[in-house]
């Protein structure tokens, strides 16, 4: 069963179909050309494979995807700590596929690192083989009138800059879903352009906010690509969108009941839906600047125009999809504030904007400026770089492999040892030696107190390092709230570092946790009013959901208190949010 009831005719000239590759006049495979096609497919995804071979690592927000793949293998769940249910994974399919890999025994941590750079190698080459299919169709104007499609020749261009940056290197790795995230990319664009009336391509498209919640955005435009492309029937739109939107929904039902939230933890900790602007062009401005990459779009652009006709000849509703997706990616990224992570959340927008011109045909235009932008290229892959002292520039935002290696103290930083950093590694070490002792204890900011089961609690902001030497039968938690309800649903604290504007006070801890008499320092009046709070309105509401006992009237109400539940905050301090939440004079 096809998406449309009819084939739509194709408007290119000879009547060449949208979806023709290395296929001559009458139908005759062009075996010549294949190898050349072949080889110009699999050269960027080789290059960037031994790009992030050489820079490869793993971040600390790495190991919290690490931390919850562990607990699912030892049955607690889908969750960072046994006993609250808190999605701290954004990449709901990065997460089950860490799972898989686990499943034989093998190490996560590896995994993740090898897995992810497998996936960015394979979504360069299925970008660069969407390409292809893209642009072979047809014919080129040129001197002599139209090329045959079976001997056109192409060029890399597109695949030249991400090829050159060394944030796509750095993230070929690190343990995050962006590998998955070019991966879904570049298969996306591939099947909407070969495949436009499968129901498959359909299902495959509506797999965006399962990749990462802001990757709906592409999904959307995607799907409304394959409508244009496909035309089909009222039936079969139906079916289209019923292939697109089952898993996504059926998920999104199981986070709402699960979790009590519309998205994960991640989203609500870092407030996915205020708008941020200055700090975004701030981050724009750290990522293209150091890197001159006006001046790659300026030779693409220039050789827009001369090259217009040739456009003509693909199909349109494909080649500008990705466009359009691109920008509103990169448009979002701005509206939240950026990241903390240099160049980290605009690479899946680059590789959209940059996909129609992946490979380009060897014409004069496209040729002179495949020239330019390799001159570019090999001067930004040589020396091009970020001028921050210390890895961590006066925004926040930080060269983050730069800080994991010298924190570390390894060129390729995996299983984190913080060997150069002698903080993370005493504290590291000294809970790990709580955890062997098997008493109930609480890490307050490296004071050891009294604390309730499970065994160890404790409260660090460095989250990945947490989860990784905590026991799985204790509490990771974070003043941030990426994987802790309480302190994610606290308001923000402006002009803090970008993604670490939430601080939940030490006090809200102890009173959520402790056990025993204060720690010093502590003010008992604000200790009392936290634990007030923390029994009063939404935020009563806030720990049912996600500690008490999932049951089917559970799962309901957290189902139909979800939107509320998501934009609920509070005030970090414990007086003024018992006041609010209580009532109290």
């Amino acid at each position: 069963m096809t998406f449309t009831r009819t084939p739509v005719r194709s408007a290119r000239p000879g009547g060449a179909s949208a979806g023709a590759d290395a296929v001559g006049p009458g139908g005759r495979f062009d075996a010549a050309r294949a190898p050349l096609r072949w080889a110009l497919c699999l050269a960027p995804a080789v290059l960037v494979l031994i790009a992030g071979y050489q820079r490869r690592w793993m971040s600390d927000d790495g190991h919290i995807y690490v931390r919850t793949v562990r607990q699912i293998l030892a049955g607690n769940g889908p969750v960072f700590n046994a006993g609250e249910r808190a999605e701290s994974s954004t990449g709901t399919l990065w997460q089950w596929l860490l799972v898989l890999a686990g499943l034989p025994g093998a190490d996560i941590a590896t995994a993740a690192v090898y897995g992810g750079l497998l996936l960015t190698a394979a979504g360069f080459a299925l970008a660069a083989w969407g390409a292809v299919r893209l642009h072979v169709g047809g014919g080129v104007p040129g001197a002599g009138g139209a090329v045959p499609r079976d001997r056109r020749v192409l060029l890399p261009l597109g695949a030249l800059v991400p090829l050159a940056l060394p944030p796509v290197w750095d993230f070929a790795t690190s343990g995050l879903e962006t590998g998955l995230a070019t991966c879904w990319i570049g298969g996306a664009w591939l099947l909407l352009v070969a495949r436009p009336r499968s129901l498959g391509t359909a299902f495959v498209l509506g797999l965006g906010p399962l990749v990462r919640p802001d990757l709906a955005l592409v999904s959307a435009v995607f799907l409304g690509a394959q409508w244009l492309s496909a035309r089909p029937s009222r039936r079969a739109a139906l079916a289209g969108a019923g292939a697109a939107g089952a898993l996504p929904v059926a998920y999104e039902i199981f986070r709402m009941g699960y979790y009590g939230h519309l998205m994960p933890l991640p989203g609500v900790t870092k407030e996915a839906s205020q708008s941020l602007w200055a700090r975004g062009f701030d981050y724009l401005d750290d990522f293209t600047g150091p890197y001159l990459l006006w001046l790659p779009a300026l030779f693409i652009t220039a050789a827009l125009l001369p090259s217009r006709r040739g456009w003509l000849s693909v199909p349109l509703a494909p080649a500008l999809a990705p466009v359009v997706a691109g920008v509103l990616c990169w448009v979002y990224v701005i509206k939240v504030g950026g990241d903390f992570m240099h160049g980290r959340m605009f690479l899946p927008g680059l590789f959209l904007l940059l996909l129609p011109v992946f490979l380009v045909p060897a014409t004069r235009a496209w040729a002179t400026a495949a020239v330019g932008v390799g001159v570019w290229a090999a001067v930004c892959a040589a020396g091009l770089r970020i001028g921050y002292e210390g890895l961590i520039g006066p925004g926040g935002i930080a060269d983050e492999r730069g800080v994991y290696v010298r924190q570390n103290a390894a060129a390729h930083p995996v299983h984190h040892g913080f060997g150069g950093y002698r903080e993370n590694a005493a504290y590291a070490r000294e809970v790990r030696a709580a955890g062997r002792e098997g008493v109930p204890v609480l890490f307050l900011a490296r004071n050891r107190v009294g604390g309730e089961a499970p065994s160890v609690t404790a409260y660090y902001a460095t989250l990945g390092l947490n989860g990784t030497v905590v026991p799985l039968d204790g509490a990771a938690l974070d003043p941030i709230g990426l994987a802790y309800p309480l302190a994610a649903h606290s308001e923000r604290i402006p002009e803090r570092r970008v993604g670490h504007d939430k601080w939940l006070p030490d006090e809200w801890i102890f009173a959520d946790r402790g056990a025993g008499a204060l720690p010093a320092g502590f003010r008992p009046e604000r200790v009392a009013a936290a634990r007030r709070a923390l029994r009063c309105g939404a935020l009563a509401e806030l720990r049912a959901a996600t500690r008490a006992p999932l049951t089917p009237g559970r799962f309901l109400d957290n189902v139909t208190g979800a939107v509320e539940r998501t934009s609920f905050r509070f005030p970090n301090d414990p007086v003024r949010a018992e006041r609010r939440l209580c009532g109290a004079p």
